[in-house]
């Protein structure tokens, strides 16, 4: 195509390549750092409410009802969904760096307002609602927002081992939260503690926000939003923090470049358009892989105290414990895993984590049902199941977030995030029922059968569906609807066309 071929606003571009080729640097290391907070602040907030629900409900606390305290982590989900969709949308629109910000900023006010309610009154207990609710309203904005910048920013051949990471550092906050309110609750008194229980993530919140202020636009977005300066003023910028750590760039050549006409925004009516005229199989993929790992895991995490309490008899004040080893567990799979999703390849560790997790969760639930296990025994099996499992998780966020172009990136994000919180919160449900009083494990037996049916299920979607990523640009999974031309490549689902 030459220039006059061109149509009218079509700019060249090397940003994706110039960021595709750089090599690892402390940048990028902080960057992570100072993004991949969201998953960290997200597990320390539903660890602390968990940990502090029943407290609640204590006359030298809030003195709230078991149904009224048990409602605080339904709001709080439904602020994530809420936020997700809202502020997903304005990524898309205004910007990841803008919307990271802003994020943020919403979950500090929300959780730090939480410790502000004085009273167990009606206004008091709608104003706790509406402060949870406005906390998961932000940390929902940070999973669309955050995954965007991060994968839009990491070059291609770290893409995946990073994602899963952070995506997996969930649990370390899962593991700050369960130790500060041990220490918090038992150290303070109760009524002070609960409180400062809430503002331990605003805390680190505050941190990080001054942290992200120095980092840099997403040059992919603003080039593909025709902002063409702004985005080689960015790109500049980070290949300077890269070549002050001692690193030579080397120069990008010109037949790297990819041809953009910006497009306009992209509704929520058009995005569902685009997803299932153009990437039927990513949607059935994403959506399943989401499903699967959102069903388990809030099938198993929500009712993991009650499983301790009704069938081993651990009393409350050990749970936490025990929620330790879990946690470091789910920790652990996506540090140690995560490098084999970039070499061995997506489509195979997708495959494997999931159906690993599904089956070593059924033979967890027979020797369940024989009764051969006992509490320590049982978390053990638990952690192994979801050292797989919890790599197999992020991998589901990794793959929606690289599947999709770039204009609708954090929207696709939020939509399926928010169609795996609506199934994952029928899991505590249906299992809290198979428990019951503790009297019937023939019931959880089914209960974990079905949980393994479920991963395994995902597992075999991935490997049919899936998508050999590994190593790939970005605009080679899926190419930008703003792009007219890239090294004789156009839009297509799972492989390129010729242009025309």
């Amino acid at each position: 195509m030459t220039i006059a071929d061109r149509p009218a606003g079509t700019v060249r571009s090397l940003i994706p390549a110039r960021i595709d080729r750089l090599p690892w640097s402390p940048f990028h290391t902080r960057m992570v750092i100072a993004l991949g907070v969201a998953w960290v602040l997200d597990g320390l907030e539903i660890t602390v409410a968990s940990a502090i629900t029943d407290l609640l409900t204590h006359p030298d606390t809030l003195h709230l009802s078991s149904a009224a305290a048990g409602a605080i982590a339904s709001v709080y989900l439904a602020g994530e969904v809420v936020g997700a969709l809202f502020f997903g949308r304005l990524s898309d629109k205004l910007g990841r760096r803008n919307l990271f910000m802003i994020t943020l900023a919403v979950y500090l006010v929300g959780s730090g307002l939480t410790a502000l309610t004085l009273g167990s009154g009606t206004g008091w207990v709608i104003f706790l609602y509406l402060t949870r609710f406005v906390a998961g309203m932000g940390i929902g904005g940070e999973y669309a927002a955050i995954n965007s910048a991060i994968d839009e920013l990491i070059p291609a051949r770290y893409r995946g081992r990073v994602d899963i990471a952070v995506n997996g550092t969930y649990w370390a906050g899962s593991l700050l939260g369960t130790v500060g309110t041990l220490l918090l609750l038992r150290v303070l008194d109760v009524g002070i503690g609960w409180r400062i229980g809430f503002l331990l993530g605003p805390v680190l919140g505050l941190v990080v926000l001054v942290v992200r202020r120095h980092l840099p636009e997403s040059p992919r977005w603003q080039i593909m939003n025709g902002r063409a300066e702004q985005a080689e003023e960015s790109i500049s910028y980070i290949e300077h923090e890269v070549e002050r750590s001692g690193r030579r760039l080397e120069k990008v050549p010109d037949d790297k470049a990819i041809e953009l006409t910006p497009t306009s925004q992209i509704g929520y009516l058009a995005l569902t358009r685009v997803l299932f005229r153009e990437y039927p199989s990513r949607a059935i993929l994403g959506a399943t892989l989401m499903i699967t790992q959102s069903f388990l895991y809030n099938a198993i995490f929500f009712t993991y105290t009650l499983v301790l309490g009704k069938f081993f008899g651990v009393p409350s004040e050990s749970q936490p414990v025990y929620l330790i080893a879990f946690a470091v567990g789910n920790l652990a799979g996506p540090l140690i895993l995560g490098h084999l999703f970039d070499t061995v390849g997506r489509r195979k560790m997708i495959f494997s984590t999931y159906a690993l997790a599904g089956v070593l969760l059924a033979v967890t639930a027979w020797l369940f049902e024989a009764g051969v296990l006992n509490a320590v025994t049982q978390t053990i099996a638990w952690a192994v199941v979801f050292f797989f499992a919890s790599a197999g998780a992020s991998s589901a966020y990794l793959t929606v977030s690289e599947s999709f172009p770039l204009e609708v990136r954090a929207k696709a994000i939020a939509v399926f995030f928010a169609i795996a919180q609506c199934f994952g919160a029928l899991g505590p449900v249906i299992y809290g029922g198979l428990i019951g009083d503790g009297s019937e494990p023939i019931r959880l037996f089914w209960g974990y059968v079905l949980g393994a049916a479920v991963m395994v299920i995902g597992g075999i979607v991935g490997w049919f569906l899936g998508i050999d990523a590994e190593g790939k640009s970005l605009e080679d999974v899926a190419s930008p609807l703003a792009a007219t031309a890239r090294r004789g490549t156009t839009r297509a689902e799972g492989a390129a066309r010729p242009a025309p």
